[in-house]
């Protein structure tokens, strides 16, 4: 199976990001892609502390611009996370949802591990994701024609007990949709996410942000794909990118067959 991550610098334009996120996921999908997967607020990425004016339902335009980029190019496609309205709720939820290739909405994920840090011993800024984003609490594994995908976001991949019960409900694909701190991802992003490959025998999708967003927001960035192994099978440059990598689900099997540490669990 191939898949796609794609890497975006996005900002507070939603026309703009659109139209980025529609011509990097055509290019995927020309690319030979079937499952292609966008980062965390690839919509509208606000300045920290600002409002968010956009948030929308499942129904909104956001969710159809994706359904209809997934029925156009027959791709599965990750609509890596967007601001969704929580009725009698100030607070939004960090949605992230994945629409089959018929534009049907596959899944929904809710963001439960919310970024609250200070980061300003390390030269960045503090960041208190909770003052407007409200926790989801569900575990969510897709069916797909390749297996289970199983979907976090971003600051989740520092729990990796989420992704053990994505395993347990028969994930072999795990996707981090991310907007990552310039801060914590130089040293933390790619060790992070192949631990997560590694431990639960899975691939790994991590579309990310990347740049300046604002004159007080940057990201990462290196948007990458990993194997069961650990093996990093695909990295962006420093750019709005499409990261393309083979996945195989052969591989997989023997990786988990030959060393099954899955099974070895003793709780």
């Amino acid at each position: 199976m191939r898949a796609a991550a794609i890497q975006m610098c996005s900002s507070d334009d939603v026309a703009a990001n659109l139209r980025a996120a529609a011509a990097l996921v055509a290019e995927a999908a020309h690319a030979g892609a079937e499952l292609v997967a966008l980062p965390e607020n690839f919509a509208y990425l606000r300045r920290e502390g600002t409002p968010i004016p956009c948030a929308q339902p499942l129904d909104g335009p956001i969710v159809e611009a994706l359904r209809e980029w997934a029925r156009a190019h027959r791709i599965w496609l990750l609509g890596g996370s967007f601001a969704e309205a929580v009725p009698r709720d100030e607070r939004v939820h960090n949605t992230s949802v994945l629409l089959a290739a018929d534009g049907r909405l596959a899944a929904v994920y809710r963001k439960i591990h919310l970024f609250d840090v200070d980061l300003r011993a390390q030269g960045g800024s503090s960041h208190r994701e909770s003052a407007a984003v409200a926790p989801g609490s569900d575990v969510v594994v897709a069916e797909t024609p390749f297996g289970g995908v199983g979907l976090s976001v971003c600051y989740d991949v520092r729990f990796p007990e989420l992704y053990r019960a994505l395993v347990a409900r028969g994930a072999r694909f795990l996707m981090v949709p991310s907007a990552f701190a310039r801060e914590t991802g130089r040293d933390h992003w790619e060790v992070l996410l192949r631990a997560r490959a590694i431990e639960n025998q899975c691939f790994v999708i991590a579309p990310a942000q990347w740049g300046q967003h604002s004159p007080d927001r940057a990201s990462h960035g290196r948007a990458l794909i990993a194997d069961p192994w650990g093996v990093l099978l695909g990295v962006a440059p420093d750019r709005p990118a499409v990261v393309i990598a083979d996945c195989d689900l052969a591989q997989q099997d023997r990786v988990r067959a030959s060393l099954p540490a899955l099974a070895h669990r003793r709780l």
